[in-house]
């Protein structure tokens, strides 16, 4: 009588799982419900909360007013359109990514305090270098220039980050070809160029070298970090540094 011996099962190798604070807060879906609060705020205090808004008018930031020409380019016309556009083009990238779909509380706390921790070297620099130079044209009430900080946070990181970094990295791919680490180095400069000089669309912003440069290297620094973190940690690093420059 033969008996027959069941060969053990082979295992295949397990991956290793993907997870942890630095994976989840770099993620799209987690950088758009990070960035909901900071948009309902700048929402509710331009239409309710600001001295424009108490004589009748809504007083945006340039970025947004950017966003929104750009949409009606395209063809869409609505009101406050911005913060759909941050909204689509967020759940995209993350259905690109295939990512799970799961946002923890306590990620969103951590994300809050490394974009204040974020903007400390900003401050330190903007003292040494300029003492007082602020990356967006902040000026008026307290409430306001508070309001204003939020929105600059968010929808100059949604110009100079999500759509001109998307912008350049096709040109740079596509027609010029370039190495991956060229490619990258080009699209942070460029971008951090472009983020200084915008600030100069500002009717009451004067030109000075100390000023550009300062607001390229910032540029640069936050270029970096969207590479690095993801666009929810860049923009709430932008705002906390313009509120803490308000604070001091």
């Amino acid at each position: 009588m033969t008996r027959a011996v069941q060969a053990p099962a082979t295992t295949q190798p397990s991956l290793p799982a993907v997870g942890g604070y630095l994976y989840d807060s770099e993620l799209p879906l987690t950088s758009l419900v990070f960035v909901i609060p900071l948009m309902a705020i700048y929402e509710v205090g331009t239409r309710f909360l600001t001295t424009a808004a108490h004589r009748g008018y809504q007083e945006q930031i340039i970025a947004f007013n950017l966003t929104q020409r750009l949409c009606e380019l395209l063809g869409v016309h609505a009101q406050h359109v911005p913060p759909l556009v941050v909204t689509v083009i967020l759940l995209a990238w993350h259905a690109a990514r295939k990512a799970r779909w799961q946002v923890h509380a306590g990620t969103l706390i951590c994300m809050a305090f490394e974009s204040a921790a974020l903007a400390l070297p900003l401050i330190l620099l903007s003292r040494e270098v300029a003492r007082y130079v602020p990356l967006a044209a902040v000026h008026g009430a307290t409430r306001d220039s508070i309001i204003m900080s939020v929105g600059a946070g968010v929808y100059e990181e949604l110009v100079f980050r999500l759509i001109l970094f998307t912008s350049l990295s096709i040109v740079f791919r596509e027609p010029l070809r370039q190495h991956p680490v060229t490619g990258g180095l080009g699209i942070v400069l460029l971008s951090a160029f472009a983020f200084s000089g915008y600030h100069y669309l500002s009717p009451i912003e004067h030109f000075t070298w100390r000023a550009f440069i300062f607001r390229s290297v910032a540029g640069a620094y936050f270029g970096a970090l969207f590479l690095l973190r993801g666009f929810g940690v860049t923009a709430g690093c932008h705002a906390a540094y313009d509120l803490l420059i308000l604070a001091l």
